[in-house]
């Protein structure tokens, strides 16, 4: 079994699972007025793999309205905070640059049109309460990208992936997202024939998400060891909830799983099988899924929700809006 060694932190970060909503909400941003025309960025900092993504934070603050606005400034150099106020229409694929925070403004700030959000060759990327729709590609496609936190977002109806990580990304949280109205929903890892990139990559924290309706891919894991699975609300799952192939390695811990009849199994199509442990799952008219194997330590310190109330606190908390 391979050992993740791990970069030193300056900091400990603990992920404490049993923070409700509104304790969420109550973390802001220093200097961050809670009202409608200010944005909701509440979470102070990401728990999990992702916990030294920091984003545009020293940088200066710019709020844009218009497709050109808004490519010009999360194109830019340096640390920048891009606030986004209404609707963006983007036409193809948006590269965002290393150390930006994009954050919707209070439960306004859309991405729609044919075009989602590329995290691609960057580091430290923060994308948070925005509802990102109807792409022609990915509505968010990370690959080749470090320290990523994705938190509080609403995403749905892509042609392809509602949020993709691939190629070597690595140090990544996922969080309090709301996914709805898609089939392929979060792949991890694309191809079986790329573990010389991810085999030691693709270390990803998915936290009090909520899995509404989507298919499958949430997530499918290929080589990551460990993903850690914690606390998340999965409803009306139609064909599979979490996936372990390719000798990737998946910690399934505290969730709630509801109408859904697969929650997690070993391998995928043609894809070989991978390890999956889990622990503390709940399972409302629900299958009681398939694991098997050992998966690489949690190297982060984190608390577990009781799986029962998972569903109150995600569905009060995950999405866009929600902060």
């Amino acid at each position: 079994m391979r050992t993740h060694r791990r970069k030193p932190r300056t900091t400990l970060v603990v992920a404490t699972a049993t923070v409700t909503a509104a304790a969420t909400a109550a973390l802001l941003v220093p200097g961050a007025m809670a009202d409608d025309a200010a944005p909701a960025a509440a979470a102070a900092a990401p728990i999990g793999f992702g916990a030294g993504t920091t984003g545009g934070a020293g940088g200066p603050t710019e709020r844009v309205s218009d497709a050109a606005a808004f490519t010009e400034a999360v194109q830019s150099d340096g640390p920048r905070i891009v606030e986004v106020d209404g609707t963006i229409q983007l036409d193809d694929m948006t590269k965002v640059a290393s150390d930006k925070t994009v954050v919707g403004v209070g439960g306004n700030g859309r991405i729609s049109g044919g075009g989602g959000l590329n995290i691609s060759e960057v580091s430290n990327v923060i994308v948070q309460n925005l509802t990102i729709s109807g792409s022609d590609d990915d509505n968010v496609n990370v690959q080749y990208a470090t320290d990523i936190w994705l938190d509080h977002n609403t995403l749905t109806d892509a042609s392809d992936g509602n949020l993709d990580i691939k190629r070597a990304s690595d140090d990544i949280t996922v969080s309090w997202n709301h996914f709805h109205g898609q089939d392929k929903n979060a792949l991890l890892g694309h191809s079986d024939d790329n573990a010389g990139e991810d085999a030691d990559a693709l270390h990803v924290t998915y936290a009090f998400n909520w899995f509404d309706g989507t298919n499958q891919r949430n997530p499918r894991v290929r080589f990551g060891n460990p993903v850690h699975v914690l606390n998340n609300y999965y409803d009306d799952i139609g064909s599979y909830g979490v996936a372990s192939t390719e000798d990737a390695g998946v910690l399934v811990e505290g969730n709630y799983f509801e109408n859904t009849e697969d929650p997690f199994h070993l391998g995928e199509a043609s894809s070989g099988p991978g390890t999956i442990e889990a622990r503390d799952n709940h399972f409302e008219n629900s299958g009681t899924g398939e694991a098997g194997g050992s998966v690489d330590g949690i190297p982060y310190d984190y608390d577990v929700q009781p799986a029962q109330g998972v569903k109150s606190t995600v569905t009060q908390g995950a999405g866009a809006g929600n902060l």
